[in-house]
């Protein structure tokens, strides 16, 4: 089985490699056990190695490795009041971080469900107001969203998604993406959501077993 340290390797690379981030921003963080691993601050996702991985504490405490993305409050948050769930993903994908810096953004309403798998991996998008990257006055809030949205939307910077792994938060992750990018392709046109019944009617499907899993 492989271990938390390769599983954000590996899907740090993969994060890159998508352009689902430039530069060096993004990071992920595992629930490792009673230890929280984070990617490290100031190393592009693309050249992350299983060694470089800053080790914390459940409180956020630094406990080992380099120093730990600023943003490492933002997975603490999320993980601290997400106890069902074990891995958070954040980036500054283009589509999504475009969407939170719209002006008459729908708070309550971000994103119209426009495919069967945005309502089954995000469900709903949380959005949360401006708060400069590293500031850790955010945590409070994420703490509070957290508890009913596994998906946040940071105003004017991008989408913090957890998941049971890491696997799964960077799918949802990418769905909130390619979603947000159909909803800006159809941007000016008319577009049919999908409707709270068509949502239930497609869970249930993929509950029982009728139509795979994506």
């Amino acid at each position: 089985m492989t271990d938390a340290r390769d599983q954000i390797a590996r899907v740090a690379h993969s994060v890159h490699a998508r352009r689902l981030t430039h530069g060096r921003t993004g990071n992920l963080a595992v629930r490792d056990g009673g230890r929280i691993l984070v990617t490290p601050t100031g190393v592009s996702l693309g050249e992350i190695e299983r060694e470089q991985l800053s080790v914390l504490g459940p409180d956020g405490t630094h406990l080992d490795g380099p120093a730990p993305t600023k943003e490492a409050f933002l997975h603490v948050a999320m993980l601290r009041a997400r106890p069902d769930l074990r891995a958070v993903v954040h980036t500054h994908s283009v589509y999504s971080a475009a969407l939170s810096c719209l002006a008459e953004l729908d708070e309550e309403d971000p994103l119209p469900p426009l495919t069967a798998y945005y309502g089954m991996r995000i469900g709903r998008l949380t959005v949360l107001p401006y708060f400069a990257p590293g500031d850790p006055a955010a945590t409070a809030a994420v703490s509070t969203a957290a508890e009913c949205s596994h998906a946040l939307l940071l105003r004017n910077h991008g989408p913090v998604v957890a998941g049971a792994d890491l696997d799964s938060a960077l799918d949802a992750l990418e769905e909130l993406e390619h979603t947000a990018q159909v909803h800006f392709i159809t941007s000016g046109h008319r577009t049919a959501p999908l409707t709270p019944d068509m949502l239930a009617a497609f869970a249930t499907r993929v509950a029982e077993g009728r139509t795979p899993r994506p």
